[in-house]
């Protein structure tokens, strides 16, 4: 049977993965003994300010974690389940806004544990100094115009913002720096809900 033709696009990191949350604890933690503070106090993204660093700092760190662990991040076991459920019930696709030196590895990451369902993968790159790149989108919401009728899912309240302008409908994921008033669990039923 031939999935409907409603499309779900889905944010990567954070959202199908807890990158920031595996760099916070397993990377950043453990070279910052003298950081106080804890993953619920996060509630910047990108942290840098509260981590009392330089946002290149903060960058340089998360990028070296990705080069080094990206291929080893687990998927989030409830988005997981969620595909296995309700993934034959619509089309999906990925974007994401990764550097350009990850995002081979974002995207092997994302065929390997969501293939079966994300036929899609897109990137909108993350600046980094000294690498120039033909500019086609500046941000998600040059991308997400072109999908009306999709429904967005992303843990930044700015992507949100962008999909909503172009009519998107949008579902923001809860992380400690945005007030999604949804539990993870929630998000989904109502997301599964919204399906055909």
């Amino acid at each position: 049977m031939s999935p409907a033709k409603t499309t779900i696009i889905w944010d990567v990191d954070d959202v199908l993965n807890q990158l920031t949350r595996c760099w916070f604890d397993n990377h950043w933690l453990p070279s910052h003994p003298e950081c106080r503070l804890t993953w619920t106090n996060v509630q910047e993204n990108p942290p840098h300010r509260l981590l009392g660093t330089t946002r290149q700092h903060y960058l340089d760190s998360l990028d070296a974690f990705r080069l080094a662990e990206y291929s080893r991040l687990e998927p989030r076991p409830e988005i997981l389940a969620w595909f296995r459920r309700h993934g034959r019930r619509c089309r999906h696709q990925a974007l994401t806004a990764a550097p350009r030196i990850i995002a081979d590895q974002s995207a092997a990451w994302v065929m390997r544990h969501f293939g079966d369902w994300i036929r899609t993968y897109h990137f909108v790159p993350s600046p980094r100094p000294h690498t120039p790149l033909p500019l086609y989108d500046s941000e998600k919401g040059d991308y997400l115009r072109d999908f009306p009728s999709a429904l967005f899912v992303d843990d930044h309240p700015e992507n949100i913002a962008q999909a909503s302008r172009y009519g998107l409908k949008t579902f923001l994921f809860p992380c400690p720096w945005n007030d999604s008033e949804y539990s993870i669990d929630q998000l989904l039923h109502i997301l599964s809900e919204a399906l055909p």
